[in-house]
């Protein structure tokens, strides 16, 4: 115990006074919302010898109002405008940090996986099983496409007014859902959508956070307006994915995901004074700098945590409730949460093999808590 206490007083230490923990403390819940989020709503389905997705909220779309809780990317891009507004030092090795960052620990994943898909194939696993299980480690490399994109654009949008990017989101739809125009249309958003909430943040990042009564404004109009769109625009009640649906607010981001972020965006700004004061105390802030050091690693490996468990239980021999069996109402929701503690040991132990691909280069200067994406050089 004095150890551990001695642990978190040198993280405390080491921080450097100028820090924002606010900052960590909201990247923190962002990456506890998405990962939480996959897990509760993303199902494998052994059927035979094939593993197929599904989703609660295609049993039960009452449920949907649940993935407006732990649908948290706006958060994640609006920390990234906040810090990239901060940068200090020539472009280009400033991007060239950042986008080692973020490659090292894809790197890492992609060659793991290759190497995964393989043994599958080899030992008989259906086409549909490794497309599956594929697609859902996948999945989360979009985002950070975009982002890599965004954050290699900063010195530009630096110059975008944060007003614009919703204006174009808003055009897209009108397009693409108004006026019956193409699908394709939509991908335009993909960019445009969490270009939202990252000019929001270098706005911020430049400016300060805004006062307590810009957060309400946005966290109410924000919110209004994606209710309404929900209610009578036609857009999905559910902020996340769900398999089979005819239409998805993240694939591409519609303005109905837009405003709920927007409306995250606000809740941030009025949560960054209690999560400063709060991360003042050094076993909390131990607690958020652990997650921050390692964000890429949890974001990245979470999904092949939770499909290591569902696998290794296929192997020990059943179809267990709430890991392998059809999301078909309460009852396998309340079992998948019995699952979530199996999930996050799985990911820890992920984290410690892994991690070290979000460090410097050997050679590097020595890492310390810093201002960038958890830590930086």
């Amino acid at each position: 115990m004095a150890s551990l206490l001695a642990l978190v007083h040198r993280i405390d230490d080491a921080t450097p006074p100028d820090r924002d923990r606010a900052l960590d403390g909201l990247r923190a819940l962002a990456i506890a919302g998405v990962v939480l989020g996959h897990w509760l709503v993303t199902a494998l389905v052994a059927t035979g010898h094939t593993v197929r997705s599904g989703s609660p909220l295609r049993a039960v779309p009452e449920l949907a109002p649940v993935s407006w809780v732990f649908q948290t990317l706006a958060v994640f891009f609006l920390v990234g405008g906040l810090v990239n507004a901060r940068r200090s030092g020539p472009y280009g090795a400033w991007v060239r940090a950042r986008m080692a960052r973020l490659t090292r620990p894809v790197a890492a994943l992609a060659a793991v996986w290759a190497v995964a898909a393989g043994a599958m194939f080899v030992s008989g696993a259906e086409l549909e099983t490794v497309r599956t299980l594929g697609g859902l480690v996948v999945s989360p490399l979009w985002f950070l496409l975009v982002f890599a994109l965004l954050t290699a654009a900063t010195p530009l949008l630096s110059r975008l007014h944060p007003a614009w990017p919703p204006v174009a989101v808003a055009c897209v739809d009108l397009v693409r859902h108004g006026l019956g125009g193409p699908s394709w249309v939509g991908w335009a958003n993909v960019v445009a959508g969490w270009l939202v909430p990252y000019c929001l943040g270098l706005a911020w990042g430049r400016r300060g956070l805004p006062r307590d009564s810009t957060g309400w404004a946005l966290l109410a109009g924000g919110g209004l307006a994606a209710i309404g769109l929900v209610a009578w625009g036609g857009y999905p009640a559910a902020m996340v994915g769900v398999p089979g649906a005819p239409m998805s607010n993240l694939d591409p981001p519609t303005l109905a995901a837009v405003a709920f972020g927007l409306a995250q965006c606000g809740a941030a700004a009025l949560l960054a004074g209690p999560l400063r004061r709060l991360l003042a105390r050094p076993v909390m802030w131990a607690a958020v700098a652990a997650v921050n050091l390692s964000a890429m690693t949890v974001f990245l490996w979470h999904q092949t945590a939770m499909i290591a468990v569902t696998v290794a239980g296929l192997r020990a021999g059943g179809h267990l409730p709430g890991l392998h069996t059809v999301p078909d109402g309460l009852g396998w929701v309340a079992a998948r949460l019995a699952w979530l503690p199996v999930f996050a040991v799985v990911l820890a132990l992920c984290c410690l093999l892994f991690r070290t691909y979000e460090r410097s280069p050997a050679g590097g200067p020595r890492r310390r808590i810093g201002p960038d994406c958890g830590a930086s050089n």
